[in-house]
Parts: structure tokens; C-alpha cells; sequence
């Protein structure tokens, strides 16, 4: 019961990441509040200041953040439309701010905000223009907030999973002519060669929100199967130098 008697905040708690990390928190010890525009959950909206605010009156103190609301889209610099970047920006990065203004007046010493962001925070996809800059720019978030807040015993970290087996990511897989071909190239992104699941990324969350992580700050905090390891990525670790004497070993 490492949460107990604790406040948490998860944003996108409806499905994917968030959902499993809000389920995760509570079996903890946690009292967790879900804010979500999904599903049965009490509405908050994330672009929007006094939807946040209004949430947070009957809140005395928040203890552990972590958002882990985003979208997911496609495009390049040339093709991507205003409304989309601007759209990407609003939920993955802006609301992330909003939400971490807003909380950050009620977190106490020894408080913990996890930004999730993404593989994509340190790297990238193509075609992704708007959402990797939005997780990149998370990552800038994080830092600061983690400078800022350190003499006031507040840690951020932002947290950047591989390819999750989650509905956004069989979402963006059925945008592509052979779904089951995207998710095992996904897959094979990573030297563990499978999928991430939920419950392990919220692990991950877990433990940068508890008191294990308490010297862990500012961090990308990577829990992406190895993905960021491979110079070349996997096929060039399948045809290039790496079989050099391999069948000599």
C-alpha cells in the first residue's frame, strides 16, 4: 500500500495507460481521481482552464499527477492542417500545462507528477510531425517543472513508453492496408520483440510516483522494450554489421 492516505490525479484514465495506472494506484492505497471526456467518468476537459479549475475546488491537496491524456496523429510539416496541430498540441502538451498549473499550488513536498510522454520524446516517426513535437515538447515541460519545483520537494518525470498495446495504438494500425503487419512491425521495434502492455507501463508510472523514485527527477524515464537501443533499428540489426561473425559465436 505504498499510496495510502494519498491524493492522485490521472488524466486519460478511461482506457490505454491511464486506465491501467488509475486501477493500479487505488489497489495501492491511493484515492484517485479519473478525468477523462471518455466514457462514464466525470467530464473534465483538458483544453479548457475553468473546466480544470472547477474540478479541482473540492480538492485540498494532490499528492501524485499523472497525465497521461494525448492523441495521436499524422501528418508532415506540409500536410499536417492547422486544426490538427493545433488539436495535438491542445491535448498532449497545453493540457499537460494547464493541468500542471493548476495542481502544482496543491502539491505538497514529496509530490510527484508524471508527464507520459512517448519514445517519440527523444525521437521519431515520420509522418508524425505534430505529435512528435508535442511529446517532445513535453519532455522541455517536464525538465523545467522538475528545476522549478526541486526546492519545494516536487518531482516530475516524464515517462515515455515504446509501442503499448492499447486501442490508440490499434487505432492508428487499422489507418494502415494490413493491420496485423503494422502491429507486428511495431512489435519488432522493440529487441524483446513484442508489444508493451498497459499494466506494465503503469508500473513504470507507479513507481515514479512513490517514495522508490524520490531521488529520480526530470527524467525521460524509458520503458520501451529496448526500442531506443538498436543503432539502425531492428532490421539493421538483422542484414547489417551486427551478423558480422555471428556464426562464429
Amino acid at each position: 500500500m505504498r499510496f495510502s492516505g494519498k491524493t492522485a490525479i490521472v488524466t486519460g484514465g478511461a482506457s490505454g495507460i491511464g486506465k491501467a495506472t488509475a486501477e493500479l494506484l487505488a489497489s495501492e492505497g491511493a484515492q484517485v481521481l479519473v478525468w477523462d471526456l471518455q466514457g462514464e467518468l466525470p467530464s473534465v476537459d483538458l483544453t479548457d482552464e475553468n473546466s480544470i479549475r472547477k474540478a479541482l475546488i473540492p480538492v485540498e491537496r494532490v499528492d501524485i499527477l499523472v497525465y497521461s491524456a494525448g492523441v495521436q496523429t499524422y501528418g508532415t510539416a506540409v500536410s499536417t492542417p492547422d486544426e490538427v496541430w493545433q488539436r495535438t498540441l491542445e491535448v498532449n502538451l497545453n493540457g499537460a500545462f494547464r493541468v500542471c498549473r493548476a495542481v502544482l499550488p496543491k502539491m505538497p513536498p514529496g509530490g510527484a507528477i508524471t508527464l507520459v510522454g512517448s519514445v517519440q520524446s527523444v525521437a521519431a516517426v515520420a509522418n508524425s510531425c505534430a505529435y512528435v513535437t508535442s511529446k517532445h515538447a513535453l519532455l522541455g515541460l517536464t525538465r523545467s517543472i522538475a528545476l522549478d519545483y526541486a526546492a519545494a520537494g516536487i518531482r516530475c518525470n516524464c515517462l515515455c513508453p515504446g509501442a503499448i498495446d492499447t486501442p490508440m495504438l490499434r487505432w492508428s494500425a487499422s489507418l494502415t492496408p494490413d493491420p496485423e503487419a503494422t502491429l507486428a512491425a511495431c512489435a519488432r521495434v522493440h529487441p524483446l520483440n513484442r508489444l508493451g502492455k498497459a499494466d506494465e507501463i503503469a508500473r513504470a508510472a507507479a513507481f515514479l510516483s512513490s517514495d522508490d523514485a524520490s531521488f529520480i527527477t526530470g527524467t525521460a524515464f524509458m520503458a520501451d522494450g529496448g526500442a531506443m537501443v538498436p543503432v539502425g533499428g531492428a532490421a539493421f540489426q538483422d542484414s547489417g554489421t551486427a551478423q558480422a561473425g555471428k556464426g562464429n559465436q
